[in-house]
């Protein structure tokens, strides 16, 4: 299954070049009052409101989705953990271009661990990148995305996949400069995902898949996830010796080389093997 979130909310189901809007699916989610529970309540309650998407999908209304705005899939992740320097060529890059390192001697992900962006900074593809810091550089980093299906601590790496419900694409955007990763990575539009969730169903292999990225239709990203330092089940466990991962937690696995720039009026152009493809628009202004 492909599920994404467009236009004022709506929920879709993908096929194909069109999307069916079922988002009446989301009735049966449960009304809740505060303290609302940890967790995105949609994935918490995936398999009954899949259930109900898949009822309701045939005689639901279709459009293309070239003429709807993606939202990110996922709405309300209560966590988004990021993986830095888990490309050895992309480690290689930062420790020799001073305009990444600034500097700073760059570690290794089995020393820097993992690290949070703020839930605050997620958007869709149809909403665009907002780089206004003109004094300051702003990067793509295209990643492969995990979403988590179900609650989990301390998770073997032999059990970890099964906590995954899916995959979409990320774009890690970032700041140059001398501070916390946190905050460089966190800022309003710096965490992209979309334009969907591929289910593990339909995508129960995600070790080595290819992915590029181009701006303004030049290549600047192209590599494969099998070259992934932490591979997928090692950063589950990695990071829920920390944290407890609740169901719509995202965790992005890291970028490779070929980190570079971006300036308004850019159009960044993200694919992965097997999930998709999507366009990114910098802006320059709110």
């Amino acid at each position: 299954m492909r599920f994404c979130r467009f236009d004022d909310d709506r929920l879709g189901l993908v096929e194909g070049d069109a999307v069916r809007d079922v988002t009446a699916a989301t009735d049966i989610l449960p009304a809740l009052r505060w303290p609302f529970p940890r967790g995105d309540q949609f994935m918490t309650h995936f398999e009954d409101v899949r259930r109900e998407m898949e009822r309701l999908a045939p005689s639901a209304p279709s459009k293309p989705i070239a003429e709807v705005k993606l939202l990110s899939p996922i709405a309300n992740p209560g966590k988004i953990v990021a993986a830095p320097v888990n490309y050895q060529l992309h480690l290689d890059e930062s420790r020799v271009d001073t305009e990444i390192n600034f500097g700073s001697h760059v570690r290794t992900i089995e020393e820097y661990g993992v690290f949070l962006k703020a839930p605050s900074s997620l958007i869709g593809p149809g909403e665009g990148v907002v780089a206004d810091w003109a004094d300051r550089r702003i990067d793509h980093e295209i990643e492969l995305a995990v979403v988590i299906g179900k609650q989990g601590f301390r998770i073997s790496e032999a059990d970890a996949l099964s906590y995954v419900a899916g995959y979409t694409i990320g774009l890690d955007m970032t700041i140059r400069g001398t501070e916390d990763r946190s905050f460089r990575k966190s800022l309003d539009t710096f965490s992209v995902l979309g334009p969907w969730v591929v289910t593990t169903d339909e995508l129960p292999d995600a070790s080595a898949l290819d992915f590029e990225i181009k701006v303004n239709g030049v290549t600047k990203q192209k590599s494969n996830t099998s070259l992934l330092i932490f591979d997928i089940p090692r950063l589950i466990s990695y990071a829920s010796k920390a944290y407890t991962l609740y169901p719509g937690d995202v965790i992005m696995t890291g970028t490779p080389e070929g980190v570079a720039p971006v300036v308004p009026g850019d159009v960044m152009h993200a694919w992965i093997d097997k999930i998709g493809e999507t366009e990114v628009a910098v802006r320059g202004t709110w």
